[in-house]
Order: structure tokens, then C-alpha cells, then sequence
């Protein structure tokens, strides 16, 4: 082996031990979080510092389309250039070679970030937090669905068939049997993570229908973004194994539950490494308060954000799992804002309204830029919500086109978040959101073709 592996991280080390490697994937998360990038031979990867991509990548909608965002030197696809991250290097353990994948990181000429690179939207906001004395720790809660091959876009999508020979049922919530039915696919997953360096915290049966979720480890936001973007791709290759898909949709299924990216936080003192959420007697401080408030003040702003797509919204649909307003609650998972049960060191926030299907850079990132707004603001949250939030009434943007509208007047979000990246995420997105809007669907077609 060349010797720039033997700095590589120790799980990476040990896939390659006897064995000798044959490529690397240099990748790079666009916007809606798919891996972008180029393969080479493993002898090139150890002679090149760097590689170029187009600023392009960057302004590509969901469908491959472009939007008008490249600003004041117009669509040159410029190249940026792409740095690899070592310490993300891992295994890509499905491929028929010996593989490994390292994310990079986007830079201009003069070598300064990208503003509009997810990853280093990410990092300029966990760089605020420390800027002022803070660490902010997260842990996100990843939700998806095992389904059968869906090969004609005009077909529903179905559940997987299980070990059993049966569709996955839903509602059966937890249930071990549940998972067993999946256990060839989650027999792949949990050897995929092994082989990866990754620590799964547990596997649990979701509400849906063939629903899984998988809870990490908490700790350093930008590491665990790279985790829930390497973890999608693990996830879809151990599917593909087993005759299904797995997708990470807001909501695949009709008249079953959507798919959360839950995050939790915590900020701890840099200096410390206490919680500022508790006192030193273990009561919750004006600090927790203040966090909270920035999550339903800024949340509506922010949505566009952690729910990306026309198909995030169906999500919010009261009694279906997901939230419908910004109320919190201690141990209340109707709340979109919950307060779990926990030790005063543990204590934190579950922001439960983003959708699996954002971006992970992003949607944390946009749930911390609240949190830190509202620690800068020092504003009081509303009264602690107590009893079924499902009964009380929506307040947030039920459609992309409102979220948009709330996102582009959100100048506080955007200093935190950036506003290079603002720019060009909401030209990215309306471009994509008019796209959808040319699409007349089957129900318009039964329901108004010959009623009107």
C-alpha cells in the first residue's frame, strides 16, 4: 500500500489490511445531498492534492436541471477546487473492488469555501457556536422505507415483501417480528456500518409499513452529517441487494406515516465541556429557554430548508407522527419542539419537524442557526404545550411556495446561514418548485378532466 494510507482512519486501515486498493471516491454533497463527484485509480489519489468540479453542481435542481443562480459572471461553469477531508475516509464495502470513498471540501480561487457547499454552510455555522465560547452536539434520528422495486414512476409505491413472503405490515411500531422481517437487508446495513467505522445505537420497526429507523451516537455536527450522508448510501446499496429499494422520501407511502430526520442538541461550554442547558443544581437555564425560543421563532424561516421538496409537506398531517405546529413539550412527542427525559448532562432539544428527505448538511445546520439565533436573541419561548398538540391548530407553511416566500424575507437566518448560500438555494429551489408546478397529476386528471 502507498504510504498515505497508513494515516488514514482505523477503520479504513483495517478494510484494507491484506488487501491491496484499487480506487477512491472523491465525493461532494450538492444540495439535495446526492454524492457528486469522481473515481480514480487509487496510484492517481495518492499523487493529486485536489481535483475540479464546476461551480455547476451547485445549482442543479433534483431533476438534473440548472437554476439561474451563478450570479454576476454569468453560467461559466467555473471549476472549484475540491480538497480532500481525510479523516472522512471510508470504506465503500458493496463495490467489487477495493474502494474507498473521502468526501472533500469546496474552495474558490483564492481559496476561500464555497459559500453554497452544504458542508461548508455547515461549518460556518458549528464556527459561530465556538466563536462564542459554545460546542453544539447533535444526534440524528434517520427514518426510511424498505419498498418493493418501483420501476414506472406512475405506479403507487409498495411495501417490501418480507422474509415472510408477505408485504410489511404497518402499525406495527417496535415490534421485533417487524424487524426480523427485514433481517437480510439490516444483516447488510449493520455490516456495511462495521465495515465503515460507523457505531449504530440501535435498529427499531417505525408506524409505516416496511419503516425503519436508526438512531446515531451523538457528538460533532459536521461528523455525524457525514455519517447520515454516508449511512443513505449504505442503506440504498444493502437494499439493492435484496430485490428493494430503500428511500428516504418524506412520505413514499399514502395514508402512512412520513420519514423524520429528528435532531437533538445539546451546546456544551467550550472551556468546560458542561452543558449549558443545566445549572450547576441540575435545573434548566435561561440558556435552554433561549434555544428553545430561537427553534419557534425561526423555525418557519428555516423550513424550506428541512423540508425541501412539494412531497415534504405531505408529511405534516395531523395524527400521522409528524408535527403540525412549533409547540414544545417535555416528553411529548406531539410537539414539533420536545424536551426528552433525560440527566441534567443530557439535557436537550429534539427538533422533530425536519424530513428525512433534506439535506443532512443543511437541515442541521438550519436547526442550529435557530438555536443560535435564539441564544443571541435571549427571547422566552411560548408556555410549555401539555396534552395533544394534534388538537390545537397548524402554524406552518403547509406548501414549498409559502416556505420559500417565509425563507427569502428571513434575513437573521440568513447572516447565520450565509447569504451566498441563501441566494442561490432559493433560486435552485423555486427553479425546481416551477418544475413541479408544469406536472398535472392523476388526480387532477380523474377528478377535474370530465367534472369541470
Amino acid at each position: 500500500m502507498a504510504d498515505w494510507t497508513q494515516n488514514l482512519p482505523k477503520p479504513a486501515q483495517d478494510y484494507l489490511t491484506g488487501r491491496r486498493l484499487d480506487e477512491v471516491e472523491c465525493v461532494i454533497p450538492d444540495l439535495p445531498g446526492i454524492a457528486r463527484g469522481k473515481a480514480v485509480p487509487a496510484s492517481k489519489f495518492a499523487r493529486q492534492d485536489y481535483f475540479h468540479l464546476p461551480d455547476s453542481i451547485f445549482y442543479q435542481t433534483i431533476t438534473g436541471n440548472w437554476g439561474e443562480a451563478a450570479g454576476d459572471e454569468g453560467f461559466i461553469e467555473k471549476d472549484m477546487i475540491l480538497k480532500p477531508d481525510m479523516d472522512t475516509a471510508t470504506a465503500a464495502p458493496w463495490t467489487g473492488d477495493w474502494t474507498l470513498q473521502v468526501i472533500h471540501d469546496a474552495y474558490d480561487r483564492d481559496n476561500q469555501p464555497v459559500p453554497f457547499s452544504p458542508r461548508n454552510v455547515l461549518k460556518r455555522v458549528v464556527q459561530l457556536y465556538r466563536d462564542k465560547g459554545w460546542e453544539p452536539v447533535v444526534a440524528p434520528e434517520m427514518e426510511f422505507f424498505l419498498v418493493a422495486r418501483n420501476l414506472d414512476p406512475a405506479h403507487e409505491i409498495e411495501p417490501m415483501i418480507g422474509r415472510s413472503g408477505r408485504p410489511a405490515a404497518a402499525r406495527q411500531a417496535y415490534s421485533m417480528t417487524a424487524v426480523d422481517e427485514f433481517g437480510p437487508v439490516i444483516d447488510d446495513i449493520y455490516d456495511f456500518a462495521e465495515a465503515q467505522g460507523f457505531e449504530i445505537d440501535g435498529i427499531t420497526q417505525e408506524g409505516g409499513a416496511g419503516q425503519l429507523e436508526i438512531n446515531l451516537l451523538h457528538g460533532d455536527p459536521v461528523k455525524l452529517a457525514d455519517e447520515v450522508f454516508y449511512f443513505k448510501r449504505l442503506i440504498r446499496e444493502a437494499a439493492l441487494r435484496h430485490d428493494c429499494y430503500a428511500t428516504f422520501m418524506a412520505k413514499p407511502i399514502e395514508d402512512e406515516p412520513g420519514s423524520a430526520m429528528h435532531i437533538h442538541h445539546s451546546v456544551l461550554d467550550s472551556k468546560t465541556g458542561k452543558n449549558i442547558f443545566s445549572a450547576e443544581d441540575g435545573t434548566e437555564t435561561p440558556d435552554f429557554m433561549h434555544f428553545i425560543a430561537g427553534l419557534q421563532n425561526h423555525m418557519p424561516d428555516a423550513l424550506a430548508v428541512i423540508a425541501p421538496y412539494v412531497n415534504s409537506y405531505r408529511r405534516y398531517v395531523k395524527d400521522h407522527a409528524a408535527p403540525i405546529n412549533l409547540e414544545w413539550g417535555r416528553d411529548n412527542r406531539t410537539t414539533g419542539i420536545r424536551v426528552p427525559l433525560s440527566g441534567p448532562a443530557a439535557r436537550r432539544v429534539e427538533n422533530r419537524l425536519a424530513g428525512m428527505d433534506c439535506n443532512p448538511y443543511l437541515g442541521i445546520a438550519a436547526s442550529l442557526a435557530c438555536g443560535y439565533l435564539g441564544l443571541t436573541e435571549g427571547k422566552t419561548p411560548a408556555e410549555e404545550f401539555k396534552g395533544d398538540a394534534y388538537d390545537g391548530d397548524g402554524d406552518i407553511p403547509q406548501v414549498l411556495g409559502s416556505a420559500l416566500d417565509l425563507f427569502d424575507e428571513a434575513t437573521a437566518l440568513h447572516s447565520v446561514l450565509g447569504t451566498e448560500f441563501a441566494r442561490v438555494y432559493s433560486i435552485v429551489k423555486r427553479a425546481e418548485y416551477d418544475e413541479f408546478l408544469q406536472v398535472i397529476s392523476p388526480w387532477e386528471r380523474e377528478h377535474l378532466l370530465m367534472n369541470v
